[in-house]
């Protein structure tokens, strides 16, 4: 029993460290790309070309001492951002690298993702409270407003993807881009998915729960230390993990471009193919967020209602229409 344990727990860190040391990196990748868009040299001096430096602001994180706000609720306000950072690692136990490498394979995987997602939004309405702050209730408040918005016409992109494959695992989803990847017939939703994972990451130029012109930091801004390290971590794991989704629904996964797989025949590692479409969606993320203006709170809520919605409604109906007229043939 307490071999089995032992064995059960280092596959969790054999897991979890490379996401780890994973989200430490893209910090780092994010601040040099932002350097050369911007034409400055970015982080240079921890480590040969910089690559020390996410390390490092860990540790100074660590050192610096944890301050509490004198109203704050006390319990609440340490627990949330450990919430928010559990959950943000928790989604990635269904994730399928490969064909091969993935922790759990639930048949329900989708359903998993879509609940411990939701779940989320606790963490960030638990902190901006707790806070007893006007600027961090404001912006979990926001956090909150716009996630769930843009919830409701991304599960629709999601089920139109259930819909046309018929399951609700993963792999098979991925396994059903064999002949092509399904961003070719289904653009319109790769663009509103990729709309609503910018919405829901706070990431610009949706960041509007942690505008700092108008909110400080939005619903972390009386957290600092360690605390504020955890909801960093949980941002930048989120971003990681909504690429990787978007991948995995549009982009083939680990299946090559317009090609039939022989698993045992194959030259290139089928991770390195995963791995190229994750960094790219990463890259978008970042360049995005180097050229576009922050939206306005009203012109979010509005794109995603008035354009989004209705355009995820109308595949969603198109493909149930398809499907009867099918079945009625």
């Amino acid at each position: 029993m307490l071999y089995n344990s032992i064995i059960i727990i280092l596959s969790i860190l054999t897991f979890l460290i490379p996401l780890l040391i994973s989200i430490a990196l893209l910090t780092l990748i994010e601040r040099k790309v932002l350097a050369a868009l911007q034409r400055r040299r970015g982080p240079n001096k921890r480590g040969i070309i910089g690559l020390l430096q996410p390390f490092s602001d860990g540790f100074k994180l660590l050192l610096k001492q944890p301050l509490l706000p004198l109203i704050a609720n006390k319990f609440i306000y340490f627990i949330s951002p450990i919430i928010t950072f559990s959950l943000s690692l928790f989604v990635w136990f269904v994730i399928p690298f490969d064909f091969f490498n993935i922790f759990v394979d639930l048949d329900l995987s989708i359903f998993y993702i879509l609940a411990f997602s939701s779940l989320t939004t606790y963490g960030l309405i638990l902190a901006g409270w707790a806070s007893n702050s006007r600027y961090a209730f404001l912006g979990s408040i926001r956090a909150i407003a716009q996630m769930l918005s843009y919830e409701v016409f991304s599960g629709l992109v999601i089920i139109n993807i259930i819909l046309l494959t018929g399951t609700i695992n993963i792999t098979e989803i991925v396994l059903a881009q064999t002949n092509m990847w399904f961003f070719f017939p289904l653009i319109p939703l790769f663009f509103i998915h990729f709309i609503a994972i910018l919405s829901e990451t706070n990431r610009p130029p949706f960041d509007l729960p942690e505008a700092e012109s108008e909110l400080v930091a939005g619903y972390h801004t009386e957290y600092s230390s360690i605390n504020f390290a955890l909801f960093f971590l949980g941002e930048y794991s989120n971003i990681i993990f909504t690429s990787a989704l978007i991948t995995l629904f549009f982009l083939g996964g680990w299946l090559p471009f317009f090609s039939i797989i022989n698993f045992s025949n194959n030259s290139i590692p089928l991770f390195f193919y995963f791995l190229f479409k994750l960094i790219f969606i990463v890259f978008i993320f970042i360049w995005i967020r180097a050229t576009l203006p922050r939206y306005r709170y009203d012109q979010l809520i509005r794109l995603g209602w008035k354009y989004a919605m209705p355009i995820a409604l109308s595949f969603f109906l198109f493909l149930i229409l398809i499907g009867s007229i099918i079945d009625f043939n």
